[in-house]
């Protein structure tokens, strides 16, 4: 077991993101680095100042562009649009491992007879003009779908063939204008011995082993508790995470991390021993000031942040307006090893114009020189991600 003060495990959790001191991911390659690291990235189509995949990847990656995360997933190949923790993307090599949840979707296919003729009308529609969505084939019948996979449903019955079809990986996303989603068949984009490879871990109990030890990489460190972080492991019961833990201890993949005053143990990867003896070491790393999305690895666990940062986050596009405390679309603000605010941010593309429509310090936050220094510098940024030429201030709280 190793004990960390509070400082030291945020210092972790931030080194391990590549959120602190020099960038660690750079380029393209980075933003491959960084996907295999934490090995789904959760997507979000919602775009307001850039999607959440992107807003992830502008924050850890130094020079990173949205046409790199495009390129990887639809030119590449390296990356693919598939459920894991939701809607979400992740390494191609990864494919195999999800042929369960493949499997359950042929299976689900035998709820709607129906859909059997329009698949077929969707192949041969792919077969003669290509990638298509849902706007660009009409197909009739009434059912109501729902996929067994993610929340995906409805009675489009266009929408609902090509969502299911691609549930089972017979079709995968080709690319994608906006929000819509084109889709094409997946043996030409995927390798076969991925594509057809056989469910690498039959056993249950070792397909859950690895999907925790996924989303402890996913998030650095993480407790044996109910969280957000595992959503969507489907049997992951408080009894079979109890002995996922167990062993993955026993076989020393994990190492169990006490921090002072919390309660509940914490685990990071045993390959990451090597950062916590640089953490260890009380380095001062350079700060930097990072707007962090909304959907990031690094908060997947809202409660365990608070713990750790004293930074209680809501996304609160779901919640009416009416109750609202801060915005629609709010990021949180990172500078150096705290959480200093949060920022409600609109991209007004026609214009070319980035509106930093309000900014929320936490109490006991000093506006320095150093820290307005930092902001300004993370705001152009940001500008720049997302295709702004002039930033316009109107309130900061």
């Amino acid at each position: 077991m190793i004990q960390l003060t509070n400082r030291q495990a945020r210092q972790f959790l931030l080194l391990k993101h590549g959120l602190l001191g020099k960038y660690k991911f750079s380029g393209k390659q980075g933003v491959l680095d960084f996907a295999r690291q934490v090995n789904c990235i959760q997507y979000d189509p919602i775009d307001v100042c850039g999607k959440n995949a992107e807003l992830v990847l502008q924050s850890r990656i130094k020079g990173f562009t949205k046409g790199m995360l495009a390129e990887l997933l639809y030119e590449d190949r390296s990356l693919v649009d598939y459920p894991d923790k939701n809607l979400a993307i992740i390494p191609v090599e990864d494919w195999p491992y999800f042929e369960r949840y493949r499997q359950a979707a042929r299976q689900h296919a035998e709820r709607y007879p129906e859909m059997e003729a329009l698949t077929t009308q969707v192949r041969a529609h792919i077969q003669n003009h290509g990638a298509l969505s849902s706007n660009d084939l009409k197909l009739d019948g009434d059912f109501s779908w729902q996929s067994v996979i993610h929340w995906s449903g409805g009675n489009n019955s266009s929408r609902s063939v090509l969502e299911q079809m691609y549930s089972t990986g017979e079709l995968i996303i080709h690319h994608k204008k906006g929000t819509r989603k084109y889709y094409d068949i997946a043996k030409k984009y995927i390798q076969p011995n991925l594509l057809n490879a056989s469910e690498p871990l039959e056993d249950e109990l070792e397909h859950h082993k690895w999907r925790v030890l996924r989303r402890i990489s996913s998030v650095g460190l993480l407790w044996n508790r109910a969280s957000d972080a595992w959503l969507n492991i489907w049997g992951l019961k408080a009894a079979q995470r109890n002995e996922v833990f167990r062993q993955l201890l026993q076989e020393a993949h994990i190492v169990a991390v006490a921090v002072e005053q919390m309660k509940d143990m914490l685990y990071c990867l045993a390959e990451d021993l090597p950062l916590i003896e640089a953490v260890l070491q009380n380095q001062e790393p350079k700060l930097r000031c990072e707007l962090i999305a909304p959907l990031d690895n690094f908060i997947w666990d809202r409660k365990l942040i608070n713990e750790l940062f004293d930074f209680d986050y809501t996304w609160e596009i779901y919640t009416p307006a009416i109750k609202r405390k801060f915005g629609y679309y709010v990021l949180p603000l990172l500078y150096g090893e705290s959480f200093i605010g949060r920022a409600e941010i609109i991209a007004e593309r026609k214009t070319r114009t980035l509106v930093v429509k309000n900014i929320w310090y936490e109490k006991g936050v000093k506006q320095t020189t150093q820290l307005r220094t930092a902001l300004n510098s993370c705001f152009q940024k940001f500008a720049l991600f997302n295709g702004c030429e002039t930033i316009s201030a109107e309130s900061i709280n």
